[in-house]
């Protein structure tokens, strides 16, 4: 499983026209899954989130966590962070999971980003073309990859 993680100062997702989730201060949460993945790494992905102390301190030091902030997390399925474009200019996404076994780790990251004790916790709509704003704070972006940690 690989998440892109986007530190921002407010994140929403638009589906049909109508934003379907939105955070202010915290993360958008850019989710990819592979064949291999399994509940377990959901759980180690959002265990990370939660603590990852990205965000400043009194002092301006990357020091506190988006649980210390009560800040929230915009979960959005990504399935092109599987994209294979080592070949040709059309990338391959064979790498990615199907939708049936790719939308219950993407929803079980949320809920258990939840039950970490993140404040506000939002998703997009699994399969559905998606217009995803995110306003980047930093900028800082972090790639947690279950097969690196």
């Amino acid at each position: 499983m690989r998440v892109v993680l986007q530190r921002v100062t407010r994140g929403s997702v638009t589906v049909d026209g109508q934003v379907v989730g939105a955070v202010d201060q915290g993360f958008v949460a850019l989710v990819g899954v592979t064949h291999t993945d399994t509940e377990q790494q959901a759980d180690l992905l959002a265990r990370k989130t939660a603590h990852l102390r990205v965000f400043e301190d009194d002092e301006g030091k990357l020091n506190r966590s988006v649980l210390e902030i009560g800040g929230g997390v915009l979960v959005i399925s990504q399935f092109t962070l599987y994209a294979d474009a080592r070949k040709g200019r059309r990338p391959a996404f064979v790498d990615a999971a199907r939708p049936e076994q790719a939308e219950p780790l993407v929803l079980a990251y949320a809920r258990r980003l939840q039950e970490y004790g993140v404040a506000r916790v939002e998703h997009g709509v699994f399969g559905a073309l998606m217009t995803v704003e995110i306003v980047n704070q930093g900028p800082v972006t972090i790639i947690l990859d279950t097969d690196t940690l």
